[in-house]
């Protein structure tokens, strides 16, 4: 049993997936961050003090996310849960296609590699695959777990991931709007299957959108081109739609992020962002908070503390 005390901090980025043609496979770190400590008690149980985004709404106790995490992590390496109390300092939006649950799930699976640190030891395909048993895909916890731009994928033995470092040039932008989307509903709205020639499409935009994030920015509008899943989900959230047809009709790299409602912009230079922000300023209807984000290289953090010590 772990002694009371021991402590861990932990850091997460925001990840945005899809990238639009790279459905459920392509994801990039945000530098937009939710910080958590977690300190063992002598008393059974978890109580979550939370502080930012989700304050008064999220669940402060076992059946919060992060506790949850934690909890798998245990039970995959039979080791024991001991009491425990979180603290969370949350950034990334919730419900906005910004990667919050996959944060969660993978501070909470890096908490409990902090914690079981010299009883038991997890390695990177280990904590993608237990992040990957919770979110149900990889597209958003590889990014988060490794930073950078990842190329996830399942095979038989469990997820796999791709890290490759982003051009400089790359400037990402994010729009969140005050509504929120649910990822489930997102899902729900698109087809069993797609026409092979749409099939085709993605696989040959997907292949030049890495090439464009990695070499070759100012290929991005093209890259960005979709046809598997923003059009069906479009008549769920309209504004987005609106707003990502003005963009690209301007010459700008806009998708949706994640299952939105929030858009990004990968603009190929910084003036590419102050363009998209002028113009969403100008055409929007309602009220949308611009965040000029940098990418994230270096992915979630743990660091343990000496036992008494945060």
């Amino acid at each position: 049993m772990i002694a009371p005390g021991r402590s861990v901090s932990v850091k997460v980025p925001a990840t945005t997936a899809n990238l639009g043609p790279g459905f459920d496979t392509l994801g990039l770190a945000l530098a937009l961050y939710d910080e958590l400590t977690v300190t063992v008690r002598e008393q059974p149980g978890a109580t979550v003090d939370v502080h930012g985004v989700g304050a008064g709404e999220v669940p402060t106790d076992e059946s919060n996310l992060v506790v949850r995490a934690i909890a798998h992590a245990f039970a995959a390496y039979d080791q024991p849960l001991p009491g425990l109390h979180l603290v969370a300092h949350n950034a990334i939006p919730h419900g906005r296609g910004m990667g919050s649950s996959g944060a969660a799930i993978v501070a909470g699976i890096l908490a409990a590699k902090g914690l079981l640190e010299g009883l038991v030891e997890m390695d990177a395909d280990a904590l993608l695959g237990l992040a990957t048993d919770l979110e149900g895909h990889p597209d958003n916890v590889a990014p988060a777990l490794f930073g950078g731009l990842t190329i996830a994928w399942v095979t038989p033995e469990g997820p796999q991931h791709k890290k490759l470092m982003v051009h400089r040039g790359v400037s990402p932008l994010v729009f969140v709007p005050e509504a929120k989307m649910s990822t489930a509903l997102a899902r729900s709205l698109q087809p069993e299957s797609v026409p092979h020639e749409d099939a085709t499409f993605n696989v040959s935009r997907s292949a030049l959108l890495i090439a464009a994030l990695i070499q070759s920015p100012e290929l991005l509008l093209a890259a960005t081109e979709d046809r598997l899943h923003q059009n069906y989900r479009a008549a769920a959230m309209p504004e987005t739609n609106a707003l990502i047809t003005m963009l690209r009709e301007h010459g700008l790299a806009a998708v949706v992020s994640g299952a939105g409602p929030s858009l990004l912009v990968l603009g190929s230079d910084p003036g590419q962002r102050l363009r998209a922000a002028e113009l969403v300023a100008r055409h929007a209807e309602t009220q949308w908070q611009a965040l000029m984000l940098a990418v994230d290289f270096k992915g979630a953090t743990v660091i343990v503390h000496p036992e008494g010590a945060e």
